[in-house]
């Protein structure tokens, strides 16, 4: 399976890391995965190697047409039987014509706006995602809609369905904003909550690969030192949240992650992309939603995490709403599904 995603520090790493989850569950069902990327930092390359994923680089802007006959070339070479396309960069006509090379598609989709996708799959895993007029504009595609689509990481998997200790005896609170951190959140989120913990309290900071502003993060850590913890680039980041009893996350990928684990969160949206589905997580009960792009935003972060954490049978009776929403097999559905797919055709 040809994997097409980019990550960067303005798009973040969540397409790369859906992605990942999915390639993974190829892996499990016996295929091949291989990435082709325009950008990608070399961290996310390093992890992507380390899973036995082969990457190829495309010297071409993402989604335009050099990309496309780079894509498809990769493709050829390599005997794809499918290619999984995640991203926003990728307009109609790029996809119409990668479509027209005859391969199998599986798109990742987050706007359901019924326009055509043009891949024979197409993934959204939002709460209400089966409410979107997706066959308007893609009648003949097979859709693997809502949590049940959730594609975990085989780590967060495994964390998910692992024993974690009570939610009331988690002393930790994690905080991570994607692979990127593009609104640069980290840091002033940090300087505003790590003084206010309760004693006893302390702070998981994870920052991902991509983030520009690592040298201030690693400033204020350094200033917190005595009740925080950074982490780089994690690859135990199912662990972080199986240990901790609240946490402020990004509303990207990551929220399919916690809701599996079990985690009550503070979702910050840092997209306008990301705030349908971060409303309809709220609307389930398990998390509370901060615009993470208005003013003073880190100061609401800070006070609505606080006041959670001060709140222990509220995050409690969050946690009892996550259960049975996310089953932590979404990946392994979605490369079932392309199986099938490639089998049929």
């Amino acid at each position: 399976m040809l994997f097409r995603a980019d990550a960067g520090a303005s798009i973040g790493a969540g397409h790369v890391m859906r992605c990942l989850a999915v390639a993974e569950a190829v892996q499990e069902l016996g295929g091949d995965a291989l990435f082709a990327a325009a950008s990608l930092p070399p961290a996310l390359e390093d992890r992507l190697r380390a899973a036995g994923i082969a990457v190829r680089r495309i010297a071409a802007d993402a989604g335009s047409a050099a990309d496309l006959v780079a894509t498809g070339a990769i493709a050829a070479e390599t005997g794809a039987a499918a290619v999984v396309l995640d991203g926003y960069g990728f307009g109609e006509d790029w996809r119409a014509g990668l479509a027209g090379t005859g391969l199998r598609i599986l798109a990742f989709d987050d706007a359901g706006t019924g326009e055509p996708i043009h891949a024979g799959l197409i993934v959204n895993a939002a709460p209400d995602a089966g409410l979107l007029p997706y066959r308007k504009g893609n009648p003949a595609a097979r859709l693997l809609l809502g949590p049940a689509y959730a594609p975990l990481r085989r780590e967060v998997r495994e964390a998910a369905a692992a024993a974690k200790p009570p939610l009331e005896e988690r002393r930790g609170l994690l905080v991570t904003f994607g692979g990127s951190d593009p609104l640069g959140l980290t840091a002033p989120v940090i300087e505003r909550l790590a003084p206010r913990l309760p004693p006893g309290v302390w702070l998981d900071v994870a920052v991902g690969g991509a983030v520009r502003d690592a040298g201030a993060v690693e400033a204020v850590a350094e200033r917190f030192k005595d009740s925080l913890r950074l982490h780089r680039d994690t690859p135990r980041m199912g662990h972080l949240m199986a240990q901790a009893g609240l946490a402020v996350s990004a509303a990207g990928t990551t929220t399919g992650e916690l809701a599996a684990i079990g985690t009550p969160a503070v979702l910050v949206t840092i997209a306008d992309n990301q705030l349908e589905a971060a409303r309809q997580s709220e609307a389930l009960g398990w998390c509370a939603l901060v615009p993470g792009q208005t003013e003073g935003a880190p100061e609401r972060i800070a006070d609505v995490a606080l006041e959670l954490w001060a709140d222990p049978a509220r995050r409690r009776a969050m946690a009892d709403k996550l259960a049975g929403i996310v089953d932590g097999q979404g990946a392994v559905r979605i490369a079932r599904a392309l199986a099938e797919a490639v089998t049929r055709r």
